[in-house]
């Protein structure tokens, strides 16, 4: 980034950001914003106040208009997913470049008019899927690119944990699952094309809180996905399995493990004559871990700049939101949707 002060972005001059939703997601986001070089929180709006306390000297806004009135370079938007296409519209409208929370809209209709609206108005729209940016799955994912593990057989994914109170308008699968699809499609470098599903209901609430899905990828691949909100303790889990062996990425540690197919020869009958796989060795990596947020918020910062492309499109967010659904078409008429 130059070092004149007079261009956006800088230490003396940097983006006016803007935020709005100030709940469990947001105080994070204004966190990160405060801290990113080149960014600057300037404003922030909620209708239901700051419960966190993360405003400080600024004032708290009522709504999308005031937090654009306020003057911005940029938006990042933390209001409940059914809130998303409202304040996304008024902010393209705008002009403010803006990243939106995950997933980028309740339907898959209203993530195409707010996908469109930004493509329309020639502004900068980005989705937080936060995962591409946890440094195992960033590692996994460059390994994967450079043939480390030969040709890809399958992800798994598990993403469990007691039920988050901070969400009330979705259930588990939109919630959650969509960051699985995101990464899963990401990871492997290739779309969905079919997926199956069965959900549960079993805490007394509307929207579901268990989901097991699978589906297959345009390249070939398989992919299976266990995500809910009634395990007692937390996991977050990819698995890639190939023709080398098995990286595994645990995204609440950032840790990346490469489990490989064993090439030592067995004296013992019965394992000698399995034509598959053995285990082998056995490598946790070293890898750097930086704050996922903050990378989120850098790379938005660069595509604001137009000197950055790392961020996750609003088209891409519209791509796994349309899977997500097929995920609930599937489950509720118990059958295969192809996309």
């Amino acid at each position: 980034m130059s070092a004149n002060p007079t261009q956006k972005g800088t230490a003396n001059n940097p983006l006016r950001v803007g935020l709005i939703g100030l709940g469990s997601m947001g105080r994070h986001h204004a966190r990160v914003i405060r801290t990113t070089e080149g960014m600057d929180l300037v404003a922030v709006a909620d209708p239901g106040g700051d419960r966190f306390g993360v405003a400080g000297p600024l004032p708290v806004l009522g709504d999308v208009h005031a937090l654009i009135d306020a003057g911005l370079d940029a938006a990042m938007v933390a209001v409940p997913t059914a809130y998303h296409e409202e304040v996304a519209l008024a902010l393209a409208a705008a002009g403010v470049p803006t990243m939106v929370e995950k997933p980028i809209a309740h339907s898959i209709e209203a993530g195409r008019r707010v996908a469109q609206a930004f493509a329309d108005n020639g502004v900068v729209g980005a989705v937080g899927y936060v995962e591409r940016c946890n440094p195992a799955l960033r590692a996994l994912h460059e390994r994967l690119d450079r043939g480390e593990l030969g040709e890809v057989y399958q992800v798994l994914t598990r993403r469990q944990g007691p039920f988050p109170a901070r969400i009330s308008d979705v259930g588990v699968v939109k919630d959650l699952a969509t960051h699985d699809v995101d990464l899963t499609a990401w990871v492997a470098g290739s779309p969905f094309i079919s997926v199956s599903a069965q959900v549960a209901h079993r805490s007394g609430r509307e929207n579901e809180d268990m989901v097991v899905a699978t589906g297959r990828l345009a390249n070939g691949i398989i992919t299976s996905h266990v995500v809910n909100w009634l395990t007692p303790f937390k996991e977050r889990v990819t698995i890639v399995t190939g023709e080398k062996g098995a990286f595994v990425a645990d995204t609440l540690t950032g840790d990346l493990t490469f489990h490989a197919n064993g090439t030592v020869a067995h004296t013992w009958d019965q394992v000698a004559n399995f034509r598959g796989v053995s285990e082998g060795d056995v490598i946790r990596y070293a890898i750097e871990k930086r704050e996922p947020l903050a990378l989120e918020q850098e790379r938005f910062r660069d595509a604001v700049l137009g000197v950055g492309s790392e961020h996750v499109t609003m088209a891409e967010g519209v791509a796994t939101l349309a899977v997500v659904e097929a995920v609930l078409e599937a489950a509720a008429q118990n059958r295969t949707v192809e996309l």
